[in-house]
């Protein structure tokens, strides 16, 4: 039998978290039900076990269990707030919480009263990402994009964003398909306002682009285009997840992924938003879903504004068909017509229309709007889906 730490024994001793014969194989079953409780959770399945299996041990996972599941994501705690609960010497506990943070299974950071703190990550903040951030082509980094694809399959992706009426993200639309009253009225609907209020800024790989290239179905748009903001961008910083970069290259970065075709989206929030990913129809967990017509739009995302067509302009040119992200628009009696319960008001189409026929407009069926910060927001989706 393997040996146990002093701190599985601690807790079976104690009786609280994880008790029995079967130890080991319970302490990864505790830990993929406890994160299954987080506001951005986990759905509870075999392949969350496997993948929590093959990155830690059993002293890990008992870790884990420590940390509270009804926070926001990026809303740490301080280790004497852990430690009172373990049982064993702070030393050895700070040596395993450091382990943890450095490969990324937690996120670390400053508290409101400025002390180190640590959190679990959260889906979409750092699981599946910690695995792809770097952008590094190992066989782990190999292994885990087939573990993560088994896992993240449709039903898990849908049942992971179905919970909660308020939608973790919102699509911003390339900047010159607002028009410049939309944009006066709703600034924080440009990337540019994002930009603008962050403060620190990290850049790094396209987790499902480096999926999809592992998996040997990759596209040509670019890597390095995932940033994130302040508290999460030093995160990436500190653990060399990511680079830093100057709010100047974050905006080279963006104009490099509108010039792709990226669709830009961030957290459904107008202040605190802490990260943008610059998506493709072809790799990404959201855009190419609702493309391939997976899981419904709106179940996904915040999606704001739709696509308009002026027919009396549109020459059926077909520069909209072929750059759609979704595959929302066709070619009909000699105009383009729009899928309009597809369509995610991304803008990419407008800046490829040679007339202006296209045109964004906001979507009259949609009537609230991005909670006023990212707190806010994640209380709101916890509230929702746990009461």
């Amino acid at each position: 039998m393997t040996k146990r730490t002093a701190l599985e024994s601690a807790i079976i001793n104690l009786g609280t978290l994880v008790t029995g014969a079967h130890y080991m194989d319970d302490a990864y079953e505790k830990l993929a039900t406890h994160l299954s409780y987080l506001g951005m959770g986990m759905p509870y399945r075999e392949g969350m076990l496997e993948i929590l299996k093959e990155n830690m041990t059993p002293t890990e996972a008992t870790v884990l269990l420590l940390f509270p599941t009804r926070v926001a994501p990026l809303n740490p705690v301080k280790l004497d707030e852990i430690a009172s609960q373990a049982g064993i010497p702070r030393e050895e506990l700070e040596e395993l919480v450091e382990s943890l943070a450095e490969r990324g299974w937690l996120f670390s950071g400053k508290t409101s009263d400025g002390q180190q703190g640590y959190a679990l990550q959260q889906v979409g903040f750092g699981f599946p990402q910690l695995f792809f951030w770097k952008g590094e082509d190992t066989p782990s980094a190999r292994d885990m994009a087939t573990m993560v694809t088994k896992y993240f399959n449709r039903q898990v992706t849908e049942q992971a964003f179905s919970g909660s009426e308020t939608k973790p993200y919102r699509y911003i639309p390339v900047r010159e398909s607002v028009d410049q009253s939309t944009q006066a009225v709703f600034p924080y609907q440009t990337m540019e306002k994002v930009i603008e209020q962050a403060h620190t800024f990290a850049l790094a790989s396209c987790p499902c682009r480096m999926m999809t290239q592992f998996r040997g179905i990759g596209c040509d748009h670019p890597l390095e285009v995932c940033m994130k903001f302040d508290e999460l961008a030093q995160y990436l910083i500190d653990r060399g997840f990511g680079r830093e970069i100057t709010r100047e290259e974050a905006m080279e970065v963006l104009r490099k992924s509108e010039e792709a075709g990226l669709v830009h989206f961030v957290d459904n929030a107008v202040d605190g938003i802490k990260h943008n990913c610059n998506c493709c129809g072809c790799a990404c967990w959201n855009v190419g879903s609702i493309k391939r017509r997976k899981i419904p739009r709106d179940i996904l995302m915040a999606t704001y504004f739709i696509r308009d067509t002026d027919e009396d302009e549109c020459i059926a040119c077909g520069n909209c068909v072929e750059i759609c992200p979704v595959d929302a628009v066709t070619i009909t009696d000699n105009a383009s017509a729009v899928d309009q319960d597809w369509c995610i008001g991304c803008g990419v189409c407008i800046s490829h229309c040679p007339t202006g026929a296209a045109k964004l407009k906001q979507r009259t069926d949609k009537t609230d709007l991005p909670l006023p910060d990212f707190e806010k927001l994640h209380q709101n989706i916890l509230k929702e889906k746990h009461g």
